[in-house]
């Protein structure tokens, strides 16, 4: 037993290996650089929100962090992508984003009254509904074309 004992880190050397690679593929983004979003996306406030609903506009609300990866892969493979602004933008939906990295406390009680401790949030107001749906922590390019679409 103690002979094998010397050895039992050795199934976990590759995975090792492959992390401290993987740092090599990670780039650091400058300080201030803003993030992508969909074209249009203004920034969060309640302000701009009730200002939307007011006018009967359908609205997206996303409340994310840099360091949210859940958030990250939400936005790249559903958010960001061609087919989802092109219908958030056909459909005249307005956009907005909180962003959350710095911990904003006006934005942390905004998603506490949604019973959530953190990011991320997605909410989905449609117009003549005084609450809004909120949405999964996973989020699908035919879950948001079909909100856009009145489906």
């Amino acid at each position: 037993q103690r002979r094998g004992k010397a050895r039992a880190w050795l199934p976990a050397a590759p995975l090792l290996l492959m992390a401290v690679g993987g740092i090599a593929f990670v780039s650091a983004v400058p300080a201030g650089a803003k993030a992508e979003s969909v074209a249009g996306a203004e920034p969060f406030s309640e302000a701009r929100l009730a200002e939307l609903t007011a006018q009967g506009r359908p609205v997206f609300a996303y409340f994310t962090a840099d360091w949210c990866l859940t958030c990250k892969v939400n936005e790249k493979a559903v958010i960001e992508t061609d087919a989802v602004a092109r219908v958030l933008a056909d459909h005249k939906v307005a956009v907005l984003v909180g962003d959350w990295t710095d911990g904003d406390p006006a934005l942390g009680r905004f998603i506490e009254r949604h019973n959530r401790a953190g990011v991320p949030l997605y909410l989905w107001y449609k117009p003549g509904e005084p609450e809004p749906r909120v949405l999964p922590q996973i989020l699908t390019q035919a879950m948001l074309r079909d909100l856009a679409s009145g489906g």
